[in-house]
C-alpha cells in the first residue's frame, strides 16, 4: 500500500508548543504528496455544509419489525463498496410518526461523519421512504461528483482521515473535519485525465449494480422455478411431534415455526425430487486451523510472495460470491488446499451463509476453520455453481440462520449439513441460472475504446456476462483507477487508456 503520510522521527520544542503542547504522535504526521495542485473536499461542494444536509437521529423505540419507511445507518455505508448496503443490521424500519423526508435521489453522494468516519457512497436509485441518521451527510455537489468519491475511496484520503480523526474511542466522532482532506487534481491534460477517472469511476459503478441486479435475477430464477414445479399437495402447518424432534434433535424452536416449515416445503415437495449435499457429490470438512499450536509460526501478508498460500476469509467473500480482498500467508506445512470446484462456505458470524466457488485449481489456496469446505469430488464446475447459487437462496430466505445454532449469530456445524436439500432442477433451467454467475464471455479488453466509446462496450459486456467476470473486470479497471490516481498525487502525466 502506498502511503501519503509523512511521519517524523523527532520533534522540536518549537513544534509542540505550536500544538499547544499536545504530545500525541498522531498531530505531528502531514500529508505529504508531490502534486501541489490540491483542493480540500469543501472545495468540490456548491456551498458550505448545513445542518439540513445532515441526517437526523431516531430513538431505537421507532424501530418496528415492517413499514415503508426505513432508517438508514452508517454500518450501511462500507469500504468495500460504492453502493449502499442494505443488511438487517445497517438500515432499521421506522415508524411513519418518526420519518422525515430527505428526498434522496439517485446520485447523491453521501458520507459518514462518525464511527465510519470518512466512508462513503453513491446511490444507484431514489430513496423515497429512507432517511439519514444523525451521523451521515449528504454532500452538495455536482461538478467533478464521480472524481472526488474515486479520491475518497482511495488510500489517499483514508490515510488523511486516519490522522485528522484520530483512533482509539469506542465511536470516533468526525465532525466536518473529513472536509479539510486533500484531493490532488492533475496538472497535465486536466479535462481529459478527470474525464477518464470519472469514467473508470462510473463504469465500476455500472459493475457493482450489474452483479446486484444478477444476484436479485438468480434468487428469482430459483424462486420461480420451485413454485413452478410443486407436487400436488397442499402445504398445511402442523406443530411439530415428537418424533420430528426427535429425528432433527433439535430443541430450538425456528426449525418448526410455520415460516419457516413453509419455505422449506416448497424444496421438499419440489416435483423433481431432491438430493442432500453428500449425494450432490461433495464432501463436507473444515477449513485449515491456522492457530499456531496446530501449524506453527506463520506470516500472515496483504502482499503476494512467492511460495506464500492464498488466503481466502470467509469475511473476505461477499454475499454475491465475489471477493473483496486476499490474504498471503507463509508457512513451511503442506496445508489443507481447494481445487476447481470446491466451495467456501462462512459457517459462522455476519458471513454466515456466504460462499465462493474455486474457479482455477491451485496447490497453493486455503481458508481457515471459520470456512466450511465443501470438496467436488468430480470436473462439473456447473454442479459446483449450482450449489453455491441454491445456498445463497437459502441465505436470503433466512433458513441458514435458522439451521445454524449456537452464540454469536450460530454456527452451520457440518453435522447439521444433512438437513439443507438441493432440488434436482433439469439441465436446461440449472445452466441459465449459473449462466448469471458464470459465463463464457471471458474476454474483456477496453484496450481499443477511446473516452467516448469505453462505457458502451463496458455495458454490452456486463449484459452478457455473469457475476464472476463482471467482478474479474471491475478489479480490472479499479487497478487502474488506483494507479492513475497514484500517478496524480505524484504528478505524472495520466496515460488515458483502458
Amino acid at each position: 500500500m502506498k502511503t501519503y503520510i509523512d511521519i517524523p522521527q523527532y520533534t522540536t520544542l518549537n513544534e509542540i508548543t505550536e500544538r499547544n503542547f499536545t504530545l500525541s504522535a498522531t498531530q505531528y504526521k502531514t500529508f505529504c504528496i508531490k502534486n501541489s495542485n490540491i483542493k480540500t473536499v469543501a472545495d468540490f461542494l456548491e456551498r458550505p455544509l448545513l445542518r439540513s444536509d445532515l441526517g437526523i437521529e431516531v430513538g431505537s423505540d421507532c424501530y418496528v419489525d415492517s413499514s415503508n419507511y426505513v432508517f438508514i445507518k452508517t454500518k450501511a455505508l462500507q469500504e468495500e463498496s460504492y453502493l449502499l448496503n442494505e443488511t438487517k443490521d445497517a438500515t432499521e424500519y421506522i415508524k411513519h410518526q418518526a420519518f422525515v423526508s430527505m428526498n434522496l435521489k439517485k446520485g447523491d453522494i453521501i458520507i459518514s461523519k462518525d464511527s465510519n468516519v470518512g466512508e462513503i457512497v453513491i446511490l444507484d436509485k431514489d430513496y423515497p421512504n429512507s432517511m439519514l441518521c444523525g451521523g451521515i451527510y449528504r454532500l452538495p455537489i455536482k461538478k467533478y461528483k464521480l472524481y472526488l468519491l474515486a479520491f475518497i475511496k482511495n488510500d489517499l484520503f483514508r490515510q488523511q482521515i486516519d490522522f485528522i480523526v484520530p483512533r482509539g474511542s469506542t465511536i470516533r466522532h468526525g465532525k466536518t473535519k473529513f472536509l479539510e482532506c486533500k484531493i490532488p487534481m492533475p496538472k497535465t491534460k486536466g479535462n481529459d485525465t478527470i474525464r477518464y477517472i470519472e469514467l473508470l469511476m462510473q463504469a465500476i459503478i455500472n459493475k457493482e449494480i450489474a452483479i446486484r441486479e444478477k444476484h436479485n435475477s438468480i434468487i428469482n430464477m430459483i424462486q420461480q422455478e420451485l413454485t413452478s414445479n410443486q407436487k400436488e399437495i397442499t402445504y398445511t402447518f402442523s406443530q411439530p411431534t415428537l418424533n420430528e424432534i426427535m429425528e432433527l434433535d433439535r430443541m430450538d424452536s425456528a426449525l418448526y415455526t410455520e415460516e419457516f416449515k413453509n419455505k422449506q416445503f416448497l424444496v421438499h415437495n419440489y416435483a423433481h425430487g431432491y438430493k442432500t449435499i453428500k449425494e450432490m457429490g461433495f464432501d463436507i470438512s473444515r477449513g485449515q486451523n491456522l492457530q499456531i499450536s496446530n501449524i506453527g509460526i506463520s506470516i500472515q501478508t496483504k502482499e503476494k510472495k512467492a511460495g506464500f498460500y492464498t488466503l481466502i476469509l470467509p469475511n473476505f467473500i461477499s454475499k454475491y460470491g465475489t471477493v473483496s480482498q486476499i490474504e498471503y500467508l507463509g508457512n513451511p506445512n503442506r496445508l489443507k488446499t481447494l481445487k476447481t470446484g470446491d466451495i467456501i462456505f462462512g459457517a459462522e458470524g455476519n458471513e454466515k451463509g456466504r460462499s465462493l466457488v474455486i474457479f482455477e485449481t491451485s496447490d497453493k489456496t486455503i481458508t481457515n476453520i471459520h470456512g466450511i469446505t465443501l470438496n467436488h469430488n468430480s470436473d462439473d464446475l456447473t454442479k459446483s455453481i449450482f450449489v453455491k447459487l441454491f445456498l445463497d437462496w437459502y441465505r436470503a430466505n433466512g433458513m441458514i440462520d435458522s439451521y445454524a445454532v449456537g452464540g454469536n449469530g450460530g454456527s452451520m456445524a457440518i453435522k447439521y449439513w444433512d438437513f439443507l436439500k438441493f432440488p434436482r432442477f433439469g439441465d436446461k433451467i440449472e445452466k441459465e441460472i449459473v449462466s448469471l454467475y458464470h459465463s463464457e464471455n471471458k474476454e474483456y479488453n477496453p484496450s481499443q475504446c477511446n473516452l467516448d466509446g469505453f462505457l458502451n462496450y463496458d455495458n454490452t459486456y456486463n449484459d452478457k456476462s455473469g457475476i464472476h467476470e463482471i467482478d474479474t473486470s471491475m478489479k480490472q479497471l479499479q487497478s487502474k483507477l488506483d494507479d492513475a490516481i497514484a500517478k496524480i498525487a505524484d504528478d505524472i502525466e495520466v496515460s488515458c487508456t483502458f
